[in-house]
């Protein structure tokens, strides 16, 4: 469903319309902030303590509410108590208020529903390694009807920030370095979700993952080539193509530019360009920024003014400047009170869309409340098993029967190494340790212990994620010594604002492991028991040395509740990996930043000393089964206009079944303007039983070939095109070269932006 799609009941114009005419100036503000019960412990938002409001619901919500923030998803609660006392409030707010208008609620559910006892899925960086558009839709539907039994309208996710360096905190939110990888899996997921009755909230508009050095907040120097390439393109498909209703706005500046104030990009572009009709939220706290941290407001009635102008409906998570700042703004003149006008009257039509203007809630809350069902765990277990990448393997896995094996590492026996920033095990339960995780996570030592029958599995921690003991390392060296082969599990531990070594907040000057993770690694090679290392994190690590000495290396990103005995079901070969990086694997961090879509001189040459190649490139992935890319075709009637039909050969030729990923790049040989030495076209993930040959056709359209030529506008130009298929992207094992024809064409809404594909 597009954005021009959206089903509104008939009338709502004129019922937001008659409703806007009878509001007071304090309704009205009431309708375009949210209100967040002030949680106990650190802050689980930047500079919450400071900036949060002092104020009792009771006081917030006398004129009415626009938003209830994170209900379930600020401190453990009972969801069905929780959810009766939602119920109540709600009730409250339609029978003793004037207008009688529910509040909103929303959550963040970038890993699941963000809440005490709920599913908690892979983080978005393994969806990435998944390439499957149609399971991360799946995982959209579940979580959706979770939120929308509990009451729950808005979901903050999902995030379609494209990495640009991974030194950056929040990469384990995010889904790729490649646009259309982001976009493809970004819209499933806001489909998946949407189609529950939750609305979706795109995350972070725009260029907030471009910060300089990969710092959180760091101002960003994109070009306008860049923006409008590389990082755009992911919110103009879950837009046109997923019919999201709310955005969120990027903390950051761009050029100087704070896009919390910046009509251009959330006006002129998002709803101009985009066609966009939802709604605009703030990041927590990014309407008060404009005055506390960029310094382009005087003060927060001045910071609220000049969001509202830029196109920022809603601020989130309180009214800081949205209520007495903005009040007293509008009465001494220096707002105007139509831009308040506008934002409500789109937060009313969004409650419309909701159905909350008729809501009652006179039916009663759920009581039998299961968050974390079969069916739930049946998702993340295979999208945990779909997302794991085998990097390097000799032969030592599959792990045979009958070994002796030694677990060890970090991560190996740690519940918490399963999950991202913004799951609530990691986002919120470490302010309450007295309380449990809530639902099943078992470690990958319990795992191999259940998967690997008629073999013994010993276990030793050897060192923390992030500290420089090193006083478990002889237990560590000893019990790998004695055993058959050492699986050393070793990554992050996700938090927020420096108490993780990845998450919101959590960036790194270096790529290398962690604390003394990677002395521990060597130790236990210096034994000589093969080491098979797991590699638990939120971002890539510089671990070339690894690749070269170790049996087999396999990354997993985060990969939820079911990380565990996906990662078992690999080892032992039960499960045939199939996962892709979705992000290069990285040299060092002197390398940065590195994305695989650079020009010729972005990558190595003559012309430097420094090597930016990755250890590992974007796309790869091997398997436990081997396939064959062949007779890649192109029909000869290609024109700027496209379509560009491809068809290529796909066979199994080892021993087992298994999945490939069959990835489609092309790059233009000559263009106006420098173009990316290779760029993802189309991809399709193929399931083929041994000896199994496939013909995957792609059909790409002619935006994916677009870019911005020299004039700012978005054209595909005349001339040849490389294609090629191979098991990454620097590998052209099936590959021909088409002459596009016809004039410049510029590309318009109605060209597709999704690369359409048969399997036969």
């Amino acid at each position: 469903m597009t954005d021009l799609q959206v089903s509104r009941p008939a009338g709502v114009d004129e019922r937001v319309q008659d409703l806007l005419a009878r509001m007071t100036l304090e309704e009205k503000l009431a309708q375009i902030v949210g209100f967040w019960e002030k949680s106990d412990g650190e802050a689980v938002a930047p500079l919450q303590g400071e900036f949060t409001r002092e104020q009792t619901l009771d006081d917030a919500s006398r004129h009415g509410l626009g938003h209830l923030t994170r209900v379930y998803g600020t401190r453990p609660v009972d969801p069905a108590a929780r959810a009766r006392w939602l119920w109540s409030f709600q009730r409250r707010l339609v029978r003793e208020t004037r207008l009688g208008i529910p509040a909103l609620v929303h959550e963040e559910c970038l890993t699941g529903l963000s809440a005490w006892r709920a599913a908690t899925f892979p983080t978005p960086l393994a969806w990435g390694a998944s390439f499957d558009p149609e399971l991360v839709t799946r995982m959209g539907e579940v979580i959706g009807a979770s939120m929308r039994q509990l009451g729950v309208h808005q979901g903050l996710a999902p995030v379609l920030d494209v990495i640009r360096d991974p030194r950056w905190g929040r990469v384990d939110e995010c889904i790729s370095e490649d646009p259309y990888l982001v976009g493809t899996l970004g819209t499933s997921y806001v489909r998946g979700l949407q189609s529950t009755g939750v609305h979706a909230t795109l995350k972070h508009f725009v260029g907030y993952s471009a910060s300089q050095s990969g710092r959180n907040f760091g101002p960003v120097h994109a070009g306008p080539r860049e923006i409008a390439d590389v990082l755009l393109p992911p919110f103009e498909m879950a837009i046109r193509d997923g019919g999201v209703r709310s955005v969120m706005s990027a903390y950051v500046e761009i050029d100087g530019v704070p896009v919390a104030a910046d009509p251009t990009i959330l006006t002129d572009l998002l709803r101009g360009t985009y066609g966009f009709d939802g709604t605009v939220v703030a990041d927590y706290f990014g309407v008060a920024f404009l005055h506390l941290l960029h310094d382009v407001a005087p003060d927060l009635g001045d910071a609220a003014g000049q969001a509202l102008a830029a196109g920022v409906d809603i601020e989130l998570p309180t009214g800081d400047a949205y209520l007495e700042p903005l009040a007293a703004a509008i009465r001494a003149g220096t707002v105007d009170e139509a831009l308040v006008d506008r934002a409500v009257a789109r937060a009313l039509r969004q409650k419309a869309e909701l159905g909350l203007l008729d809501a009652t809630f006179d039916d009663e809350p759920p009581t039998d409340v299961e968050l974390d069902s079969s069916e739930h765990r049946q998702v993340a277990a295979r999208l945990a098993e779909e997302s794991v990448v085998l990097l390097t393997n000799d032969g030592t896995l599959p792990l045979r029967p009958g070994l002796r094996v030694a677990v060890i590492g970090p991560n190996a026996d740690r519940p918490e190494a399963m999950f991202g920033c913004y799951s609530f095990v990691n986002h919120v339960l470490p302010h309450h340790p007295e309380v449990g995780v809530g639902i099943d996570v078992p470690t990958l030592r319990q795992a191999l212990a259940a998967e690997l029958t008629g073999s013994t599995v010993v276990s030793a921690r050897g060192c923390a994620v992030d500290d420089d003991d090193r006083s478990g390392f002889a237990d560590a060296v000893r019990v790998a010594s004695e055993a058959d082969v050492a699986v050393l599990v070793v990554g992050d531990h996700a938090g927020l604002f420096g108490r993780g070594t990845v998450g919101e907040g959590c960036d790194r000057d270096d790529l290398e492991l962690p604390g003394v993770q990677r002395a521990l690694v060597e130790a236990v090679l210096e034994t000589g028991t093969p080491v098979v290392l797991v590699m638990l994190t939120g971002r890539p690590y510089a671990v070339g040395w690894a690749v070269e000495r170790c049996a087999a290396v396999v990354q997993s990103f985060f990969p939820g509740e079911e990380g565990g005995p996906a990662l078992a079901g690999i080892l032992s070969g039960r499960v045939n990996p199939s996962g892709r990086l979705p992000v290069s694997l990285p040299r060092s961090a002197g390398a940065q930043p590195f994305t695989y879509l650079h020009p010729t001189l972005g990558g190595d040459g003559d012309v430097t000393n420094l090597s930016t190649k990755p250890v590992l490139p974007f796309g790869h992935g091997l398997s436990y089964t081997t396939f064959t890319h062949s007779d890649l075709t192109v029909e000869p009637t290609a024109t700027t206009g496209g379509p560009l039909v491809v068809t290529v050969r796909v066979t199994n030729t080892g021993e087992r079944g298994g999945d490939d990923v069959v990835q489609l790049y092309g790059r233009d040989v000559v263009a106006s303007v420098t173009r990316p030495v290779a760029q993802l076209l189309g991809y399709q993930r193929v399931h083929l039983e041994r000896g199994q040959t496939a013909v995957v056709e792609l059909v790409v359209p002619a935006a994916r070939l677009a870019f911005t030529d020299r004039s700012g506008e978005r054209v595909v130009e005349p001339g040849d095109l490389d294609l090629w298929v191979g098991p990454s992207c620097a590998e052209r094992e099936t590959q021909a070269r088409v002459t596009l024809t016809g004039d410049v064409h510029r590309v318009t809404p109605a060209d597709g932006r999704w690369t359409g594909t048969v399997v036969r």
